[in-house]
């Protein structure tokens, strides 16, 4: 590949990695004055979200009204689940490899109570998280499992419609096609949001790793990294071999750098589906897996979730390594798949843990701060493992040369 060559494809990523930098070294020589620049993050970070209800609606409905048949819709949600499955089984066993190795340690922590846990039924947390009682509710990201729900619905009700729903069926299209220009857009302006996002980061948090849970910190960060270069580069190989390689890590770097700086799964999902289009992953695919597992396909939640379990263990003076590996990896599975695609949005994974184990509240505090302090290379790996999910999908429904 020449430099003309290697330019043009990573051109974006280059800027956005320089931006990144840029905005790493202004927040360690500002450090905490560097609250001043986020505003200019959270406008990218608004106008993401601010996208991504109507993306979502438009991608998905849209998608699935032109299939030619809703058999198609099914082998798709079929394998993505399999596949969003088996790499969060994997990313489990990963971690719990790592504190295998790195056994946790929490001589010398202090818990505190939380001040106010709320707490809902398994049964009321599952209707909540896939309806709402009031349409307006849809037209939040908070309620993206219920969106995504409703729009398949529409969807296959367009789609059913035949002949009645053709204007329909042109409209979702239409719509669809519009809010893809838009993010193209909104991303003219990534290189400044997320230098001044990441700027801020480190100038605020930075000071955090510091803290009493730096050993959890430091056996996560490198982990997540191992899984995103080492098993995301193996998933690509097994999708499409090296072809496949060389289109996921030249088109990758844009929707990780934006999960990284905003902590959001869902704030990638615009930029995820420009990558999958690019890397060449059909669009009734791309278009179905990249919004839904913004929602309930967490990898780097799985790690993290591991390392939450081995550290509440080790504070609590108990034995980890007689907790049953099935165990472990359920619960992991089950709080990445109720954590949501926001930020924040690990804490509803945490109390489902803590439950789960019979944790005592005074754990809470604790999981939040290294889910805090983990998040953004957990995001990151959330994130991308969606866009390698949906090229294996595609692989497994239209043959290995599914790339052409």
């Amino acid at each position: 590949m020449s430099f003309q060559q290697f330019f043009k494809s990573y051109k974006f990523s280059l800027i956005l990695l320089a931006s990144i930098t840029l905005g790493a070294i202004l927040g360690v020589i500002l450090k905490e004055r560097a609250q001043v620049v986020k505003p200019l993050g959270d406008i990218f970070l608004n106008l993401l979200f601010v996208t991504v209800v109507p993306l979502v609606f438009f991608s998905i409905a849209s998608a699935v009204a032109s299939m030619a048949d809703a058999k198609r819709l099914g082998k798709i949600l079929g394998v993505m689940m399999l596949v969003f499955t088996a790499t969060a089984i994997v990313s489990s066993l990963v971690m719990l490899g790592v504190v295998k190795i790195f056994p946790m340690s929490g001589e010398g922590i202090v818990l505190s109570m939380p001040a106010d846990v709320p707490s809902q039924k398994l049964s009321a947390q599952i209707v909540n998280a896939i309806t709402v009682s009031d349409f307006r509710d849809l037209l939040s990201r908070k309620n993206m499992l219920a969106l995504i729900i409703f729009s398949i619905l529409i969807g296959l009700a367009a789609l059913f419609s035949k002949r009645d729903g053709e204007r329909f069926r042109e409209f979702l299209i239409s719509g669809n096609a519009v809010m893809n220009k838009a993010i193209g857009i909104v991303m003219l302006y990534a290189p400044i949001g997320l230098g001044a996002y990441f700027a801020y980061l480190v100038g605020v948090f930075g000071p955090q790793l510091l803290g009493s849970c730096v050993k959890a910190v430091a056996v996560y960060y490198p982990a997540a990294m191992v899984y995103f270069f080492v098993f995301f580069t193996l998933y690509a190989g097994l999708a499409a071999g090296r072809k496949g390689i060389r289109a996921f890590w030249a088109n990758i770097i844009p929707p990780a750098l934006t999960a990284f700086a905003t902590g959001s799964s869902v704030a990638s999902i615009p930029v995820n589906l420009k990558a999958s289009e690019r890397i060449g992953v059909p669009e009734d695919i791309r278009e179905v897996v990249i919004p839904m597992g913004a929602t309930i396909h967490m990898d780097g939640s799985c790690l993290s979730a591991v390392l939450k379990i081995a550290f509440i263990y080790s504070v609590l003076g108990m034995d980890f390594s007689t907790v049953p590996i099935a165990a472990v990896i359920g619960s992991a599975l089950l709080s990445g798949i109720v954590m949501g695609g926001i930020p924040g949005g690990g804490f509803t994974g945490e109390l489902m843990i803590m439950t789960l184990f019979g944790f005592p509240p005074e754990a809470l505090p604790l999981m939040s701060m290294i889910g805090t302090l983990v998040d953004p290379p957990a995001t990151m790996v959330n994130a991308t493992g969606d866009t390698v999910s949906g090229m294996m999908t595609a692989c497994v429904l239209n043959g290995k040369n599914w790339m052409g």
